[in-house]
């Protein structure tokens, strides 16, 4: 187990909110009291003694998560997160070590996204509906994701593409999609992409509840 394995920078962040949320009145001084953006992130991860990222999904909170339901499931996750950690000491490398999760280029990217919309046809949102012209697609995709309501990311492993992870915040969750490409599957990929974008998932949407939604039919096969 290393500190590069995603689950130790989400049980950081998960860490950091917890504390955040029994402090939050004197934390709410904290940030009031700070110059400005960069300022109030320094002043909040001295106060906790956190790291600067974690420091920045606590800024980053919205009000709605200080509701008692949105509090325990953070508290949920964490446990989680510390028993996997507990439990999982001293597992092998596996090709999540070498996978590498980067946000999804308009230019560059355009060929996964086209293998994976020939693959499962359907559209890029999420909503199960036909996928329309690719170029819309994507315009549409981004500016989603510019709105801060989704993430697109490509999983690399080597010098190949792999796949591709769509996050869309519905309904106060993150509905996680994983598609791996075909010439890809069956090698563990799809498990090891899902542990890779999980802290990158966090760090797009902080303390939001992620849910990993089953893949379309046309993915399957991870």
């Amino acid at each position: 187990m290393t500190e590069d394995d995603p689950r130790v920078a989400r049980r950081e962040i998960a860490d950091a909110l917890v504390r955040a949320l029994e402090r939050r009145h004197e934390l709410l001084d904290v940030v009031v009291g700070a110059e400005d953006y960069d300022a109030a992130i320094d002043s909040i991860a001295s106060h906790l003694g956190t790291s600067t990222a974690a420091a920045e999904a606590v800024l980053r909170l919205s009000f709605d998560r200080l509701t008692k339901v949105s509090r325990r499931r953070i508290a949920a996750e964490l446990e989680d997160l510390n028993n996997q950690l507990s439990f999982m000491t001293g597992e092998p490398a596996s090709s999540a070590d070498s996978m590498v999760v980067r946000p999804f280029a308009a230019d560059a990217d355009r060929d996964i996204f086209a293998a994976r919309t020939a693959d499962v046809q359907e559209a890029g949102d999420g909503s199960r509906a036909p996928a329309g012209d690719l170029e819309e697609e994507i315009r549409t995709g981004l500016q989603r994701v510019d709105a801060e309501d989704a993430a697109w990311l490509v999983a690399i492993h080597g010098s190949k593409k792999i796949g591709m992870i769509f996050g869309d915040l519905v309904a106060g969750e993150v509905n996680v999609r994983i598609w791996i490409h075909p010439d890809h599957r069956k090698r563990g990929y799809g498990t090891a992409v899902l542990r890779k974008s999980r802290s990158e998932m966090a760090a797009y949407f902080p303390a939001v509840p992620l849910v990993v939604r089953a893949p379309a039919a046309g993915s399957a096969g991870f």
